[in-house]
């Protein structure tokens, strides 16, 4: 009985993933990998893992960090045989590849540190980016660990929010 949809081996599956992986914005883990790449009803859970597994040993992918990243080697590998995979599951993949590299592009434009201190308290640097630098850094001192979680959290969720308030502060008028 053949398998349904258009990757049929794990040959195919390794294509597959390289393709996705020449385009992703940044390294992704394991579970968006998989995400991506069930974009086809060929593909099987282990049959992925497999490929994964065999793409870090032989250098195509590495692993850092629990995040795989794409290789030079990968790179030029994946270009070769990307022509292999049906132009519908490419289709497919560059649709979910633009849903997946605005939420990467996001994550790298707005970032957190965690400072610890040797005096009571905990650093907290909250970064936004965009595409030509640095927008803002700011640094506060919090209370203890959880509290710069919880507002680290808050800032990720809405760093617009905060970039707007402390403009419309320093930008208000005080003549009164």
């Amino acid at each position: 009985m053949s398998r349904p949809g258009f990757i049929h081996d794990k040959l195919d599956i390794k294509f597959l993933i390289l393709y996705l992986m020449n385009r992703v914005a940044a390294p992704v883990d394991f579970a968006t990998l998989a995400e991506l790449t069930f974009c086809d009803d060929g593909v099987s859970y282990f049959d992925f893992a497999e490929s994964v597994a065999e793409l870090v040993s032989t250098g195509h992918l590495r692993l850092e960090e629990e995040k795989y990243a794409i290789t030079e080697k990968g790179r030029r590998n994946g270009t070769i045989c990307e022509s292999s995979l049906a132009y519908s599951v490419r289709r497919k993949c560059d649709r979910n590849l633009a849903k997946v590299n605005g939420v990467l592009r996001r994550n790298a434009q707005v970032r957190t540190e965690l400072l610890p201190r040797e005096d009571a308290g905990v650093t907290l640097r909250l970064i936004l980016d965009d595409d030509k630098g640095n927008i803002m850094t700011l640094d506060m001192l919090t209370v203890s660990e959880e509290q710069a979680g919880q507002l680290a959290e808050k800032f990720r969720a809405q760093p617009e929010k905060l970039y707007e308030s402390i403009l419309q502060a320093l930008l208000e008028n005080d003549e009164g």
